[in-house]
């Protein structure tokens, strides 16, 4: 079982950026595709952004699409998330997460990842 570890989180002030990271154990051969999935408080986790891992293509939810970029460095087994225009509702602990091969993938679906990291707390202040 891969095991996922984030980092990059922190303060910052609205419209600011921050770069968030994921790093998998081992290599990542087993990997069909990574996400990135954020939950606020009292709210439930939420899918942010997807990425497959041999292709590069990205899924973005609606609420960060042209603001936040997925993108993965294959040599290094990690994918990162590039948050700009930063704004405080997107205050949330933000958590990596992959699956293996699917014949579909439903890149929000929750219930599709097998690996989850522990999360990277992100704050955004006003």
């Amino acid at each position: 079982q891969v095991q996922l570890v984030e980092s990059g989180g922190g303060l910052v002030q609205a419209g600011g950026s921050l770069r968030l990271s994921c790093a998998a154990s081992e290599r990542t051969f087993s990997i069909y595709g990574m996400a990135w999935f954020r939950q606020a408080p009292g709210k439930e986790r939420e899918f942010a952004a997807a990425i497959n891992w041999s292709g590069g293509t990205a899924y973005y939810a609606d609420s960060v699409k042209g603001r936040f970029t997925i993108s993965r460095d294959n040599a290094k087994n990690t994918v990162y998330l590039q948050m700009n225009s930063l704004k405080p509702e997107d205050t949330a602990v933000y958590y990596c997460a992959a699956t293996s091969y699917r014949r579909t993938w439903t890149v929000s679906a929750e219930s599709e990842y097998t690996a989850w990291g522990q999360g990277t707390q992100v704050t955004v202040s006003s």
